[in-house]
């Protein structure tokens, strides 16, 4: 909300009409050296320059404007901020995101790849759940924590960006990935903790088998959620390795089953969702946030923000450009 410290400045304001005004009645006149430049009966020399008089005119008003921007400044402007504190923990919830190179697969709705469409939705979450702290962890051939669970959304999203498909390998860890995100949630104070696994496809991959991992999240408390990804049949795939630079474009031939992954949910205590397109992707995170919210006390900081400075330095600025205007187009000694 925008206010200002010394509103009474802007009386100042009232100098410039009254400056037009004592001009008018030749009270108050700037100094001038008049030279008649004429023969005894002949005409005064006259400007017959148009734009001469126009840009007079423009370097007037640049001035004016920067005479309001230092009566502004004087004004001491400030806006406040109000930001909200929470006081007690909200709940922790911890993706789990599949990064093999089948989540290049452009089947979404829309033409977006599987991936892509991913980390949108995700996106959409975190904007909505101030108090909620979130973490990441990339899975592939091999698993790896991005962001151990942070209420600090700005840095989530920056490692969120930072992902690439294919960089973890080309398998899908899934026992390996949910047992990552487990041991990361065991020791959270947090009232409700929560994984969320979106992949594309089957566990091909890592040395612990997801029913194990699943098994360790409901001894926990930790609540699994499984997001399935993608279509069936033949679907389009552009892919660059990000190891070798290596492109592959063509047809892959998706031969999804959610099976294990609605029995990896239920076993947990949570849920499955399927999902084909971005609107099925939001409403499931959507319908996962509203079930894992927990109530929450915080308080109001208010912060103030000041722009005396700004304000000053356009008011110089302002009276610069009006100056070099009448003294190196005009030609004028001021």
């Amino acid at each position: 909300m925008p206010d200002f410290q010394n509103p009474a400045a802007f009386l100042l304001l009232l100098l410039i009409p009254a400056l037009y005004v004592l001009r008018s009645l030749g009270l108050f006149t700037r100094i001038s050296f008049p030279v008649t430049l004429a023969d005894w009966n002949g005409s005064v020399f006259e400007w017959k320059n148009g734009m001469r008089s126009f840009i007079s005119h423009i370097s007037r008003a640049i001035a004016i404007a920067g005479f309001i921007a230092g009566i502004a400044a004087l004004a001491d402007p400030v806006i406040y901020h109000q930001e909200k504190i929470y006081t007690s923990r909200g709940t922790d919830i911890l993706f789990v995101v599949d990064t093999s190179p089948s989540m290049a697969v452009k089947d979404i709705a829309g033409g977006i790849s599987r991936f892509n469409a991913a980390r949108q939705s995700i996106r959409a979450l975190i904007q909505d759940n101030s108090g909620v702290s979130f973490g990441l962890v990339a899975m592939g051939t091999e698993a790896a924590v991005v962001v151990p669970p942070t209420m600090d959304h700005d840095m989530f999203l920056s490692r969120l960006d930072s992902l690439v498909v294919g960089n973890l390998g080309d398998g899908s860890a899934i026992g390996t990935g949910l047992s990552t995100a487990v041991y990361h949630l065991v020791s959270s104070s947090a009232p409700k903790k929560c994984i969320v696994l979106i992949t594309d496809g089957e566990n091909n991959a890592g040395a612990i088998h997801p029913e194990t991992a699943a098994e360790l999240a409901e001894k926990n408390n930790i609540l699994l959620y499984t997001l399935g990804i993608g279509t069936r049949g033949t679907v389009p795939l552009d892919y660059v390795d990000p190891k070798t630079g290596k492109v592959y474009s063509g047809y892959l031939e998706s031969n999804f089953d959610p099976a294990p992954l609605k029995q990896l949910a239920l076993s947990a205590g949570g849920r499955y969702y399927g999902v084909q397109t971005v609107s099925d992707l939001a409403n499931a995170l959507s319908a996962i946030g509203r079930d894992v919210t927990v109530i929450q006390t915080y308080r109001m900081k208010a912060e103030s923000e000041r722009y005396y400075d700004r304000f000053i330095l356009v008011s110089a600025l302002l009276f610069i450009a009006a100056w070099l205007i009448r003294r190196l187009y005009l030609q004028e000694f001021v």
